[in-house]
């Protein structure tokens, strides 16, 4: 029996085994990369009526309308997103002419033939709906249409042959503030101005049947005009308030940064894990390679979209999972240190574990649900991300793990051999001969409500400098954050050269081509790329040009990101409105869960969080993007998961132990003897998540360094509020509080006796 469960384990491990390694390199290969990954851009469009008067038709029909454009360009799997009522947001990946793009989504299409005079005629209700189709015409390439009213359209021919000036004029998004075709003519005539048209020809008599647009069209220009007749008219005006572009040989570089980093810090998890848990760190070890495989593939059924925040929280996810393993296995050592059996120690161990794990868990779901539902792009990627490691973690590494773990436990395989988990045999007691507990970890002996009272000044002077920075900052002119251009109008161009840039060229560059640049920030191997601000929402046009004049100068096409102060307001309220509702929500829960006073520990100590965070950024001067309010809100819930676990051991003692007169000396003994036994979890865990963070930060892409330096300082000062703040707080509010006095239960006796009444102070 013993050694049937050995065999299924072995079998287990190595179907597993099997599984993985046959289907990992398929999983990896269709892995659908956003458009920072291969190239493309993100544009979100306001939408108005053409005339500025009539209402917006209904946005599902704008939406397919411009998925037709879409289609028109080949695209794989486009994102168009409706937001509010006249909002839209289109993600293209992979494409590769990205000025054709924007031409092809923002024009109307809306097709018209006119006179010499500017005069309508007819419109394109004559045209059959996809009639427009490439042809040939004496050996010239031509647009044949279909006509779908013949004979109003040989009324309307027949007519205009009769007059002198016979000219039919086709018009292609018609804008009679702006279009004549005598001025366009004559200015072509005498200076070679191109024209707007589509085309002019005579009309020398009725025309029944089909029509033909000739010109000196190429193929890809008659093409795309065929297709965006038969996308047909977009009834709607698309002003661009918001666009990101990256060119692909950007993202290639940044998605290869990435994975080799993410790899990096993923092996270093799984080492240390053996190395400091021995067994139970083996088959931790083995199901993060399942984990990793079973994220990979859920989202790949998902039809997600990864994209370079979306692999951070990948990686982020390993010290996530990493985390309910350490406090299982912790749990174990806790018992078998009380001298139990390794049998007992498993079970009891993963008993009491399960609770602080899916509380941690949770915590972190609520964040990321809020995440999702309130982010957009790259954050709303994030989110998912996140939400399906947590997942994972609690499938995989809470059952499979114990799973695993349990068979060798019940084959008896260790029962005599309790080092393999990771504890010192001599510090083991013999309860037959009576021995107590002797170790109780590594900060046993240290005083955390003392360090309390000083640990608040920490914080408070990292505000403090902060807070001076900043109005030397916005004194200067700077700005009291480094707003990026996602919280203020602006643009940022990368470009890139075959050789290493110096800032002080590439400003005199720009300042040559008419642009002042508020920021550069070079990065890459031998700094051959430069990341650009200018504080000023270019016009498209104006982008157009600059980035021909950069790709003639570099030999490289560069990226480009607008956005209008709109957006950037939506963004902040946005925020601020995500982090007040996940503080409800967990503020709610935990309340359920545990009491009123965790609660407001807890939310103290994400605020301290929140703010070491932005007074990191401020002394740093590091760029606020998008990417930080997903750092933030991760945060929220991510950090909180070290409170939770300290405070789950709070009051398991608070419920166990009886309080004796001396109330602060017996909440200070609770806090002190949490903190210590809860303590070396805190510190393996932060460890094991800033394996991979550290990892991104010093071999990862420069694209997130301001995400991967931000979540890295979160997570230190999670640990640190954890510890020395939250259940400061926590021992202060507790006791400052007054008590219910109790009333003792009275046997009847039958008779009516006159109950004393309680009066605090006195006979209390």
């Amino acid at each position: 029996m013993k050694k049937s469960r050995l065999g299924v384990f072995a079998i287990l491990v190595l179907t597993l085994a099997m599984i993985v390694g046959i289907n990992f390199p398929k999983v990896y290969d269709n892995i659908n990369l956003g458009l920072d990954l291969q190239g493309g851009f993100e544009i979100v469009y306001e939408v108005s009526p053409l005339d500025g008067q009539s209402e917006i038709p209904e946005m599902s029909a704008v939406a397919k309308a411009i998925q037709k454009r879409i289609d028109v360009l080949g695209v794989n799997e486009p994102e168009i997103i409706i937001e509010g009522d006249n909002r839209i947001r289109v993600q293209l990946a992979g494409v590769k002419d990205q000025d054709q793009a924007r031409r092809v989504l923002t024009a109307t299409a809306n097709m018209t033939f006119r006179d010499s005079d500017d005069k309508l005629l007819m419109d394109a209700t004559v045209i059959k709906e996809g009639g427009a189709a490439l042809g040939y015409q004496d050996g010239l390439l031509v647009v044949s249409l279909k006509i779908a009213d013949t004979d109003k359209f040989y009324e309307v021919t027949s007519d205009l042959a009769k007059r002198s000036d016979n000219t039919m004029i086709i018009w292609l998004d018609y804008d009679e503030s702006v279009d004549s075709y005598k001025e366009q003519f004559e200015a072509y005539v005498k200076e070679g101005k191109p024209y707007s048209y589509i085309s002019a020809a005579s009309v020398n008599s009725g025309i029944n049947g089909d029509a033909i647009i000739s010109g000196n069209f190429t193929q890809a220009e008659a093409k795309e005009l065929a297709d965006l007749i038969n996308s047909g008219s977009l009834p709607v005006k698309m002003t661009e308030l918001y666009s990101n572009v990256v060119s692909a040989e950007l993202g290639v570089d940044a998605f290869t940064k990435t994975v080799f980093a993410g790899s990096m810090g993923y092996l270093a998890v799984l080492i240390f894990m053996i190395a400091v848990y021995r067994l139970p760190g083996l088959i931790s070890a083995i199901m993060l390679v399942l984990y990793l495989f079973a994220v990979l593939f859920i989202y790949n059924l998902m039809g997600g979209v990864f994209t370079l925040p979306g692999i951070a929280a990948l990686v982020l996810g390993v010290g996530m999972t990493v985390d309910a393993n350490v406090i299982t296995f912790e749990r174990i050592k806790d018992e078998l240190y009380k001298g139990k059996s390794v049998r007992k120690a498993f079970d009891e161990g993963s008993k009491l574990a399960f609770g602080t794990i899916f509380d941690g868990q949770f915590t972190t779901f609520i964040a990321a649900v809020i995440l999702y539902i309130l982010g957009t792009g790259s954050v709303k990627g994030f989110a998912t991300m996140l939400m399906i490691t947590i997942v994972c973690t609690m499938v995989i590494t809470v059952y499979v793990v114990k799973f695993l773990l349990g068979l060798i436990v019940s084959s008896g395989l260790v029962d005599n051999k309790k080092s393999w988990f990771a504890v010192s045999l001599k510090n083991i007691p013999d309860l037959s001969k009576g021995e107590e507990q002797k170790y109780f970890g590594p900060f046993n002996n240290i005083d955390f409500i003392g360090i309390f009272k000083k640990a608040i000044y920490v914080p408070i002077a990292i505000v403090a400098i902060a807070l001076v920075f900043g109005l030397v900052n916005t004194f200067g002119g700077n700005g009291f954050l480094n707003l990026g251009i996602d919280f203020a109008s602006g643009t940022k161009i990368t470009v890139q050269a075959d050789e290493t840039l110096v800032a002080e060229e590439v400003k005199a560059k720009f300042a040559e081509l008419g642009f002042e640049t508020a920021q550069i920030q070079l990065s890459g191997d031998n700094n051959e790329m430069a990341a650009v601000s200018i504080k000023e929402a270019i016009d498209q046009e104006r982008l157009y040009e600059l980035k021909e004049d950069l790709y003639e100068y570099y030999g490289h096409e560069a990226s480009d990101s607008v956005v209008t102060a709109v957006v950037g307001k939506e963004l902040v309220r946005n925020a601020v409105y995500a982090m007040g509702i996940a503080w409800i929500a967990m503020l709610a829960y935990v309340t359920i869960r545990f009491k009123m006073d965790y609660a407001i520990s807890c939310i103290v100590a994400l605020i301290h969080d929140i703010l070491i965070v932005m007074a990191i950024v401020g002394i740093f001067r590091i760029e606020v993007s998008s990417n930080l309010v997903a750092v933030i809100l991760s945060i929220i819930g991510y950090s909180i998961n070290d409170s939770i676990v300290m405070f789950d051991r709070i009051r398991e003692l608070v419920n166990t132990r009886e309080m004796g007169r001396n109330k602060e000396e017996f909440y200070r003994n609770i806090v002190n003897e949490a903190c210590q036994q809860t303590s070396i979890r805190s510190f393996i865990t932060t460890l094991t998540t800033l394996f991979p963070m550290l990892a991104l930060i010093f071999f990862g892409s420069e694209s997130l360094m301001a995400f991967n330096v931000s979540m890295t300082v979160g997570l230190i000062a999670g640990t640190y509020s954890s510890l020395f703040l939250a259940a400061g707080v926590w021992y202060l509010l507790r006791i400052n509080h007054k008590d219910k006095p109790k009333k003792e239960k009275k046997k009847h006796t039958g008779k009516d006796e006159v109950e004393e009444w309680v009066v605090p102070g006195i006979n209390s």
